[in-house]
């Protein structure tokens, strides 16, 4: 009886055994239940970074303040006026002089007047200044749109870290709590003499090497949701859980040279170095315009109720003056050629630009092409490392296989679902990446 006892429990322990190793591991790609906080999706969280993220607004300031200088650049075509109010006292008869060529009368006066002067024509250099100007304030919005796109990229980047980080701790977790359960039913099929403590030692160590995982990926998600509570605007990490949308993945174009000419003609950075090429060449136009005349209007008028006896109770004038440079020690054609040189810089820096465009979007679409096809080659991985695992355990249950054949299809199993999870996030990424280079995202 006590034989046949021995025998009912270890058949039990058995059967139990075989039922949890045919259980099939739920899938890793499924994201992990919040345990609370706020949901966030994709697009939630680019409106927080427009509102929240201090580069947005930076990026808007600088544009405000190119508008400011096309104000200023402006205001030299507009009459110019000033209140003066004067009061003096001299000796009878002093004039000044010393330190000047002329000699004038100092009158004893209390008197108050306008003044006022208007630009007539320089022949186009202000007119160059102010369209140089424009030009800028239209680069600095380019620029404001160009930081607007670079930082949707990083919170999407870091959205989909979040949630890759997510999904690798959650196949860390389903690892630790089965190994937990195999490590308890080796134990205690060695304590019953049927299996070895070998065997018992081997699941240990894949139990611990989990649990070495788990932390590892915890640490990834804590940092991953970090770095976007910062992209957000935050500064402490926020108990945000991202919600992965649900629209299904497409697959990359079959072309890159249509890509290429998009991102050339949409790219935000393109359109700001063009528009500082053509305000640098403006700028350059104002430059040459130096050595050229400048016609100005100039009047005066005020009432003197103090005054001497040789000032007449009010006073008005009227006048032009014209300008004409003769010689400066070269300052104007020095002025001139540095400002060709910079236009020519600009020019060099925009085909650069679209050298290292082309460049990157035709690698982002290689990458892209790249990911998309890894992503099937890790789901068969996965199939086949599930499938390995199961002969391997239906093997060491029957006392076919060795614990070494069993713990290494685990381990296998384990890279599979993490390459898996990999892959797709990786797509997704790499999706983002095409998007930004070729200008395409809204």
């Amino acid at each position: 009886m006590k034989n046949l006892r021995n025998g009912i429990c270890i058949a039990l322990l058995l059967c139990a055994f075989a039922a949890n190793a045919q259980t099939p591991p739920t899938s890793p790609l499924a994201p992990a239940a919040p345990s609370g906080g706020r949901k966030l999706t994709i697009q939630e969280a680019e409106a927080l970074a427009l509102k929240n993220n201090p580069q947005i607004t930076v990026g808007k300031l600088r544009a405000l303040v190119a508008k400011q200088e096309v104000r200023e650049a402006r205001s030299a075509l507009m009459p110019t006026a000033a209140l003066s109010l004067t009061a003096a006292d001299s000796r009878a008869g002093s004039r000044i002089a010393a330190g000047l060529l002329n000699n004038p009368v100092i009158y004893p006066r209390a008197a108050a007047g306008v003044s006022a002067s208007q630009l007539i024509t320089d022949f186009g250099r202000t007119g160059n200044l102010l369209g140089s100007s424009e030009l800028s304030a239209k680069a600095e919005d380019e620029n404001a749109a160009a930081t607007r796109a670079q930082i949707l990229l990083l919170v999407d980047q870091n959205f989909y870290s979040v949630l890759q980080a997510q999904a690798l701790l959650q196949v860390a977790q389903q690892t630790v709590q089965s190994r937990g359960v195999i490590v308890d039913k080796i134990q205690a099929l060695a304590q019953s003499k049927l299996k070895s403590d070998l065997d018992l030692s081997f699941v240990k160590v894949d139990l611990a090497r989990a649990r070495l995982l788990q932390l590892e990926a915890q640490n990834n998600y804590e940092n991953s949701r970090a770095g976007l509570s910062a992209l957000l605007g935050f500064p402490d990490e926020q108990d945000f859980h991202p919600v992965e949308d649900s629209a299904p993945t497409a697959a990359p174009a079959g072309d890159v040279v249509p890509l290429i000419e998009h991102a050339v003609q949409q790219r935000p950075e393109v359109a700001a170095l063009q528009y500082q090429v053509d305000s640098a060449a403006k700028y350059g136009r104002a430059e040459h315009d130096l050595v050229r005349p400048t016609i100005s209007a100039l009047a005066a008028v005020g009432v003197a109720p103090v005054r001497d006896d040789h000032i007449d109770n009010w006073y008005g004038a009227a006048g032009v003056n014209i300008n004409i440079p003769i010689f400066n020690g070269f300052l104007f054609n020095a002025r001139a050629k540095a400002a060709d040189m910079e236009t020519e810089i600009q020019r060099q820096k925009l085909t650069d630009l679209r050298n290292n465009i082309a460049r990157d979007v035709r690698n982002s679409w290689q990458q892209s092409l790249q990911d998309y096809q890894r992503m099937e080659v890790t789901r068969q991985f996965r199939e086949q490392a599930d499938q390995a695992l199961d002969l391997a355990q239906t093997r060491y249950n029957l006392g076919l296989g060795s614990i070494v054949e069993y713990t290494q299809a685990e381990l296998q199993q384990t890279e599979a679902q993490i390459a898996d999870a990999d892959a797709r996030y990786r797509y997704r990424l790499s999706q983002l990446e095409l998007a930004y280079t070729t200008g395409t995202r809204p």
